[in-house]
C-alpha cells in the first residue's frame, strides 16, 4: 500500500500509512480481497474491530477512485463482524466518522461492544415491541 503524499494538506492516514503497509501488528478478524477487518491496535472498549477497504477511501461521503461496488463489499464484512459480536456479547455497535470527526482519513467503520451487562443495556436502551 502506498502512503497518502501530494496533497496540499498532510493526510492522516494511520490504515494505509501504517496497518496496511506492515509496520503496526495487527490481529485480523476477517480478510477478503478487498476488505480486512482487525482488532483495534489502541482499542477503546473490551471489544473494537476497525473493518477497512484494502485500497485508500477517503470517507463515507468521498469514495475517491473506488467504485460502489467496494463500499458494498466493505458493509458486507461489518455486517459479519456486527453478527458475530453480537451473537458472542448481545449487542454491538458500529460507527463511523465524517469531516472534523474522521481522525484518520481512510473510510473505517468500528465494531465495537462496550462492556455493559444484558442488565445495563436493557436499563439504558429498554424492552421494547
Amino acid at each position: 500500500m502506498t502512503p497518502v503524499t501530494g496533497t496540499a494538506t498532510p493526510v492522516s492516514d494511520f490504515y494505509c500509512n501504517q496497518a496496511l503497509a506492515g509496520t503496526v501488528e495487527i490481529e485480523k478478524v476477517v480478510e477478503t480481497d478487498r476488505v480486512l477487518a482487525f482488532h483495534h491496535t489502541n482499542p477503546s472498549y473490551p471489544v473494537h474491530i476497525v473493518v477497512i477497504p484494502k485500497e485508500h477511501v477517503p470517507s463515507l461521503t468521498d469514495l475517491g477512485n473506488a467504485d460502489e461496488g467496494l463500499l458494498i463489499e466493505v458493509l458486507s464484512v461489518v455486517r459479519e463482524v456486527a453478527a458475530m459480536v453480537e451473537k458472542e456479547y448481545g449487542a454491538s455497535s458500529v460507527t463511523t466518522n465524517l469531516g472534523l470527526y474522521q481522525e484518520s482519513k481512510h473510510l473505517h467503520w468500528h465494531v465495537i461492544f462496550r462492556g455493559e451487562s444484558e442488565t445495563e443495556i436493557r436499563n439504558t436502551y429498554g424492552n421494547h415491541d
